[in-house]
């Protein structure tokens, strides 16, 4: 993986056959109840903040940090019949506290020891001191997919509780995180953090590998099972267990963060080569009610906050259906291979919101989006819950039987005052008969033009237009939807105009 500027912002057959840089000593009984004990262990005491690294590297440079890159053949169960292996990230720059990481085999975790050896590194990184607060900052994931012989990463946990992964051909782009706490507070996010890693070593054959995660912070400790299973899509079973310390008035389930710069809604405002900057370009959600809804992403000039309530939603995520090389003209950042993420619940979550909060940003290194379910009732402090959801990540990792949107834009009317809108949506047996459509075009804030279906040569699909005039608003709420009689032939397209 080349770690990127905004990634660090955000950022064994045998025990004898393992590499020497990875000790076995010190041999401990595990399961996953071991990971729940000492997570509400931690939560009956109170929060202390884990010692840093030693300043020296700390003080690294973003530069030299990069250039501390790890050695394969030094990778946990490299060279064994185990169809995985582990890299390792060291720590410093914006990771100054290390994670400790045990891999478990036979019932028993043994603990990982951090070594220099298990690292190249430039000539302009200078000579760092070994201390007993050292360890690794994160780990990555690798499986044999496509290339035999070879394994190709998937998956990186380092940084806080995130996490990400991708599907086949895919490139890095949103994350997942254990929790979100008070995302878009005016007091401050609190960013809960994984402390210590247990690797379950798979078997000859065995296509899932399962990674424990210790999550602790000030407000909340908790205990994490990640089930994963590398391929075309990256599937991730999560269980987790959370233990509050305070009352969790505002607690994000299933947080998803990704970047969202400019499409062609808001292309006016950057002058740049290319026609679109995002990892994601819209949320997704299938409510309770059965109702697909689709709504494009924003960079607004100040934060907002969107919240879509619901029971027991059947899914939501945030997706990249932007997918040609021209809609981006990036030969390095590579957007359109970026995987969307999908959350599906499991059990019954209650009632909530899914929220959305979109963060002004100026440049594409800083992930501004973030998504996840906020219950609408707190969680008590000393009290256990028990989560669990299902992770897609991939190309299209939710299909329904409603045509999709598949891009959004705007603009200045040419003849006239006010805004047109245009909304294209994907080619389907749906749309033979367009005379047979209704376009459904609303807005609680203004009078909304009705919508114009024509047919789009280059997609297959339809497109609809209509208009709206702002005129002093700062804001403004719109929706649209085709119906074919009574029944809906599209996803809701839901958007806030800001100006």
């Amino acid at each position: 993986m080349n770690l990127t500027r905004r990634a660090f912002l955000a950022s064994t057959s045998m025990l004898a056959l393992a590499p020497a840089a990875f000790a076995t000593d010190g041999a401990i009984p595990f399961d996953r109840d071991l990971v729940i004990a000492e997570a509400r262990d931690l939560a009956s005491r109170p929060y202390v903040e884990r010692e840093a690294v030693p300043q020296a590297w700390r003080d690294l440079t973003y530069e030299q940090y990069r250039s501390i890159r790890f050695r394969l053949e030094k990778g946990l169960w490299y060279g064994t019949e185990t169809p995985y292996s582990v890299d390792f990230f060291a720590p410093g720059l914006y990771f100054p506290r290390a994670v400790k990481v045990f891999s478990v085999e036979n019932g028993l975790a043994n603990p990982v020891a951090f070594d220099l050896s298990m690292f190249d590194k430039s000539d302009e990184v200078p000579d760092l001191p070994v201390d007993d607060t050292l360890g690794v900052s994160g780990l990555r994931l690798r499986a044999e997919m496509h290339r035999p012989g070879l394994t190709d990463e998937f998956c990186v946990f380092q940084g806080a509780s995130y996490f990400r992964a991708i599907g086949l051909n895919e490139v890095y782009g949103l994350s997942a995180r254990g929790l979100a706490l008070k995302t878009g507070d005016p007091e401050g996010e609190e960013f809960p953090e994984f402390i210590r890693f247990w690797l379950e070593r798979p078997e000859p054959g065995q296509r899932n590998i399962i990674v424990h995660a210790l999550m602790n912070s000030p407000s909340v400790a908790g205990a994490y099972r990640f089930d994963i299973t590398p391929g075309a899509d990256c599937v991730m079973e999560v269980e987790a267990t959370l233990f509050p310390r305070n009352e969790l008035d505002h607690v994000g389930i299933a947080p998803l963060t990704s970047m969202f710069l400019y499409d062609r809604t808001n292309r006016a405002r950057f002058d740049d080569f290319r026609p679109a900057v995002h990892d994601s370009d819209g949320l997704m959600i299938a409510n309770g009610a059965g109702e697909v809804i689709w709504r494009p992403l924003a960079n607004p000039t100040r934060l907002q906050v969107s919240s879509f309530v619901d029971r027991n939603p059947r899914g939501f995520g945030l997706m990249q259906r932007a997918r040609a090389f021209s809609d981006f003209a990036d030969l390095e950042a590579m957007y359109h291979k970026r995987p969307g993420l999908w959350v599906e619940p499991k059990g019954d979550w209650g009632r909530g919101t899914v929220a959305l909060v979109e963060i002004p940003a100026d440049q594409e290194i800083y992930d501004n989006i973030v998504a996840h379910w906020r219950p609408a009732e707190p969680y008590a402090p000393g009290s256990r819950l028990d989560l669990s959801y299902r992770l897609i990540w991939g190309e299209e990792p939710y299909r329904t039987a409603m045509p999709r949107v598949i891009k959004t834009a705007m603009g200045e009317k040419t003849f006239g005052t006010g805004r047109l809108v245009v909304i294209d949506y994907e080619a389907s047996d749906l749309f033979d008969d367009p005379d047979a459509l209704t376009a459904f075009t609303q807005s609680p804030h203004v009078e909304v033009s009705p919508g114009v279906l024509q047919r789009n040569p280059e997609t297959g699909g339809l497109r609809l237009a209509f208009s709206f005039d702002p005129s002093d608003r700062d804001h403004v709420e719109l929706r649209a939807q085709l119906r074919k009689g009574e029944q809906p032939a599209s996803e809701v397209w839901l958007y806030r105009w800001t100006a």
